[in-house]
């Protein structure tokens, strides 16, 4: 279950100086059983022929799916990295905004296994992805050294 405790604004607030910031991603929606995520199809998004580079799909993918997985472990102990991506572009896009919606398949111990769908602005299915998370402990190390990019709720 991912943990609605936290903002979309709080989730936004994180994004500049990374790449989802460059594509210009942002959190549009979270709920206990999924996340959505945007982005533009445009100049930063598109590749020569105009259409959604497969790239900037996959990056939407891992973004939303990698958040998922992280609102959805005990972060005073654990943390999530990326093991394997596998996206499928079903259908361009080369306008408006499309949306990538994370639902859990498996949330174990070690591993998560997310489904993404991204669809466009007339609920086309764009890309299906299926984004494999490995679930790490904490370390005092990282605890100190990354103290502000963990999230900490109160209640």
């Amino acid at each position: 279950m991912i943990d609605t405790r936290i903002s979309l604004e709080e989730l936004n607030k994180r994004n500049p100086g990374t790449m989802a910031a460059t594509i210009g991603l942002e959190f549009t929606e979270i709920h206990a059983e999924y996340l959505i995520a945007k982005i533009p199809v445009d100049q930063r998004t598109i590749q020569p022929l105009g259409l959604l580079n497969g790239g900037a799909s996959a990056a939407l993918a891992e973004t939303v799916g990698s958040t998922a997985a992280y609102l959805s472990v005990d972060r005073d102990n654990y943390y999530t990295v990326g093991l394997e991506i596998k996206c499928n572009h079903v259908r361009s896009a080369t306008k408006g905004w499309v949306y990538g919606t994370a639902r859990p398949i498996h949330t174990g111990k070690t591993t998560h296994v997310w489904q993404i769908e991204i669809r466009d602005d007339e609920n086309n299915l764009i890309c299906h992805s299926i984004l494999t998370m490995a679930v790490l402990e904490v370390s005092e190390e990282m605890r100190i050294r990354y103290k502000d990019l963990f999230f900490k709720v109160e209640g």
